[in-house]
């Protein structure tokens, strides 16, 4: 995670990422100590991967429709629809910009292909944002290093989010939040290490006589081989008492503390996330039906990034042509609702019936361009109604 502190940015040198331990932890039983200095560790905590994920998720699978001209779509020409060049598709691309760009704050790509009257990327492979660092040379440009290898800048591609004055690059959340980030990952880790390697003794055997250390190993190796394996009670005498420690769950998970950082995480990347997913959040969010709903994550939580998503693909084309996100397709209805709101769209002319047939995934009509005039309904050359 590189920022810049007056003129100049300076990353060390790249060295290869060692190997996630089992336990995340640095330091032995040390469960505060969390290094998110790797984007993927920030990712331990089921509120931080649920939003990245979501926005991911919703940006992939959206229909993504190409206007060459104003209120005129096309298939999206074939370099952006593979822009990284390597088979996965344009899906795949836009999952990993959205990736870089929530938990880094930025999006790196190497330009591997330009247009040749234009001059702008027609191929755009991203880089992991950890291993890609920069400086400002004496000329005051950036000087890029991907992977401890100097790139020349016209190779090297450049998105930011959370942008501030004076800066290169965008805030990283995940650094900016290391703290409530890492206080989530500790309190799970705490909570599981409490089942898995006995923090914590079982119970406390406790006699009213002075004993010494090797008297009181003596009575716990007795004891432990009376009741071990067995569901015999056991019986004690001479002043020996056996108490049981026992906690609650939601002491020994600190679900307080993870329902809390949970709704903390969510609000790093917007609002709207944690009452989506129904954390605590001091406050309450009803949703009077699916389509609400629908709508309250596209307001609230998914719009943002991809509005930026479409600023970065339309920079691509030449002046004047875009492309856009259908919405619409996020927005989930009942048939009678739907059909009554195609309805409403043809009486007053906002579409027309080949319009709405394509919403509904049914093949194009002959007469289905004109629009929907007043008076009796039109019937189809076979003589059936519309």
């Amino acid at each position: 995670m590189s920022f810049l502190f007056g003129r100049r940015e300076q990353r060390a040198p790249w060295i290869p990422e060692p190997p996630i331990p089992t336990n995340g932890t640095q330091g032995s039983g040390n469960f505060a100590r969390v290094d998110l200095s790797r984007t993927e560790a920030s990712l331990q905590k089921v509120a931080v991967w649920s939003c990245v994920d979501l926005v991911a998720t919703v940006a992939e699978t959206m229909p993504l429709d190409y206007f060459p001209r104003p209120r005129q779509t096309q298939a999206l020409p074939s370099w952006m629809a593979d822009l990284a060049g390597d088979g996965y598709g344009l899906p795949d691309w836009i999952h990993q910009f959205v990736w870089s760009d929530m938990l880094r704050g930025n999006v790196y790509g190497l330009v591997g292909g330009r247009d040749v009257k234009r001059g702008t990327p027609t191929q755009i492979v991203l880089q992991h944002p950890d291993l890609v660092g920069v400086m400002l040379g004496e000329d005051g440009q950036p000087e890029w290093r991907v992977n401890g290898e100097t790139v020349s800048r016209d190779a090297m591609w450049h998105q930011r989010a959370h942008t501030a004055p004076g800066r290169l690059l965008g805030l990283s959340p995940i650094a900016l939040q290391a703290t409530t980030i890492s206080t989530g990952i500790s309190a799970l880790r705490f909570g599981a290490s409490w089942f898995e390697d006995g923090a914590h003794p079982s119970g406390i055997l406790s006699s009213d006589q002075a004993l010494d250390a090797r008297q009181a190993l003596t009575a716990k190796e007795r004891f432990m081989a009376a009741v071990h394996g067995r569901r015999e009670p056991a019986v004690l005498g001479n002043g020996w008492k056996y108490q049981s420690i026992q906690i609650s769950p939601n002491e020994s998970q600190f679900l307080e503390t993870n329902n809390y950082t949970a709704a903390e995480c969510c609000r790093i990347f917007g609002p709207g996330f944690a009452e989506i997913f129904g954390y605590e959040t001091g406050g309450s969010l009803t949703y009077s039906n699916i389509e609400q709903r629908s709508l309250d994550l596209l307001t609230y939580a998914v719009d943002p990034w991809l509005v930026r998503i479409e600023r970065a693909l339309s920079a691509l084309l030449p002046c004047g042509q875009v492309v856009r996100f259908n919405r619409a397709a996020l927005v989930r209805t009942d048939l009678l609702t739907r059909y009554r709101a195609h309805a409403i769209a043809l009486q007053n002319r906002f579409k027309v019936v080949n319009e709405v047939r394509d919403l509904e995934e049914l093949k194009p009509v002959p007469w289905g361009d004109a629009p929907n005039l007043p008076g009796p309904t039109p019937s189809t050359p076979e003589g059936g109604q519309l």
